[in-house]
C-alpha cells in the first residue's frame, strides 16, 4: 500500500474498520440472541402447531412480510417496495464485485437499474408516515428518522453519481476489487463517489447497533419462533427443575 495517495490510504483504512465493526458487531449480537435462554413458551397466539408450520410461516414472512401485511396494510406498502427495491440496489451493485460478471447478471442490469431508482421514493413515504401518523410519531426515536433519512441520502448520492456527476466506472470496480482482495489500489478522488462511499460506510458501522439488525434478528425471536403447543406438551422450566 506505499504508492497509495493519502485520500486512498484513508478509505482504504475507513472501508476495513467499517466492514470489520459490521460484520463483528453483527456476530456478536446474533449470538448473544442464540445464547440467551427461553425457559419458557411465549411464542405469540395464534402461532403453528408444528415445526413445520413455524418454517413456513418463517419463510413467507421473509418473502412477503405476511404479519406486517395482517398487521397494518398502509405500512406493509411502504416496508415491502423498500425491501424489494433494496434487492434490485444489491443486484445492481454486484457487478462492481465481481470479474468477470455472469452473462445473466449482465442482463438483468437495465431491468435493475429501473427499480433501483425508485428506492427514495418508499423512503419518503415511511419518514413522512411517521411524522404524520400519530401513533407512529409517539413512538418514533430521533434514531428512527436518523437511519432513514442516512439511508435517503445514500440512495439520492448514489443516483447524483449515476445521473448528474459521473465517476470513473472503472476506477471505482477497480478499487472495491482491491479492497475484496486484499490488494487496494488508488480510489477515485471524485467528490460524488466520496460522499456516497463515506455514507455508506456510516451505515455499516450504525447497522449492528440498530433496529436494522432485525435483518438478522428475525430468525431468533421466541414469540415467532417457537411452537405453539403448550396443551399438547408440559414445557418446564429448565432453572425449576434443579
Amino acid at each position: 500500500m506505499g504508492g497509495l495517495s493519502l485520500l486512498s490510504l484513508v478509505y482504504v483504512a475507513l472501508s476495513y474498520a467499517a466492514a470489520a465493526i459490521f460484520v463483528g458487531g453483527l456476530m456478536r449480537k446474533l449470538w448473544g440472541y442464540a445464547v440467551t435462554p427461553n425457559p419458557l413458551c411465549i411464542p405469540t397466539t395464534p402461532s403453528p402447531a408444528t415445526k413445520g408450520g413455524v418454517v413456513a410461516r418463517l419463510a413467507l414472512n421473509i418473502v412477503a412480510f405476511a404479519d406486517l401485511f395482517k398487521g397494518n396494510r398502509w405500512t406493509w406498502i411502504g416496508g415491502y417496495a423498500f425491501h424489494v427495491i433494496l434487492i434490485a440496489v444489491t443486484v445492481r451493485h454486484l457487478r462492481l464485485f465481481i470479474y468477470p460478471v455472469p452473462p445473466l447478471l449482465a442482463e438483468i442490469q437495465p431491468l435493475a437499474l429501473l427499480i433501483a431508482m425508485l428506492l427514495p421514493l418508499p423512503l419518503v413515504y415511511l419518514l413522512a408516515r411517521r411524522k404524520m401518523v400519530d401513533r407512529y410519531a409517539w413512538i418514533s426515536s430521533p434514531a428512527d428518522y436518523g437511519v432513514l433519512i442516512l439511508i435517503l441520502l445514500i440512495a439520492l448520492s448514489g443516483l447524483g453519481l449515476k445521473f448528474v456527476s459521473h465517476s470513473d466506472l472503472v476506477g471505482i470496480k477497480h478499487f472495491l476489487l482491491g479492497l475484496l482482495m486484499f490488494s487496494p489500489v488508488d480510489m477515485p478522488a471524485h467528490p460524488a463517489f466520496i460522499i456516497h462511499l463515506t455514507l455508506v460506510l456510516m451505515l455499516a458501522v450504525y447497522f449492528p447497533y440498530s433496529k436494522l439488525v432485525h435483518a438478522g434478528g428475525v430468525f431468533f425471536s421466541p414469540t415467532r419462533m417457537m411452537v405453539d403447543d403448550p396443551r399438547e406438551r408440559r414445557h418446564i422450566n429448565p432453572w425449576a427443575a434443579k
